[in-house]
């Protein structure tokens, strides 16, 4: 399988500390550890910062949806989206490691029907999603990730 970029590339983990453990933990174990937060499932995104042009990675619990992976932009309910969201925004090309599963995707936004659809089925997978929506003014985009290799 030929992957694009970031699987050639150095990547920029994130500075946050338990996402820089984690995000290590799972890729040093070829996708076997650190394959959960707090219970949910976890995958690992490679995004090309807006403004740098580099590649940086997170880890964001997800939920599957008919072959794809969603993902929700919460920063924990803060009034901001978070960094990983705007870069997506402008650069949807991404890449995606769930277990030992590494591949291209694409990152579209859901609509609020869409979100609407999906919504309780994120909430059930981590619980304290709805608190944060509850908590901010602003919507919590869900990202859908789907497989383009």
């Amino acid at each position: 399988m030929n992957l694009p970029d970031a699987f050639d590339e150095a990547v920029t983990i994130s500075p946050v500390g338990w996402v820089a453990k984690q995000a290590k933990l799972y890729e040093e174990s070829g996708g076997t550890k650190g394959l959960t937060a707090n219970g949910a499932p976890c995958l690992l995104l490679d995004y090309r910062g807006r403004r740098s042009g580099r590649w940086h990675r997170t880890v964001l619990i997800y939920g599957p949806d008919n072959g794809s992976f969603l993902v929700v932009g919460s920063n924990g309910g803060s009034d901001s989206h978070p960094l990983w969201y705007h870069s997506i925004v402008e650069n949807p090309d991404v890449n995606v490691r769930v277990g030992p599963d590494r591949f291209a995707a694409r990152a579209d936004v859901l609509s609020p029907e869409g979100k609407a659809r999906v919504w309780p089925g994120l909430v059930a997978i981590f619980a304290p999603y709805k608190g944060y929506q509850q908590k901010t003014a602003r919507d919590i985009p869900v990202v859908r990730l789907s497989r383009t290799s």
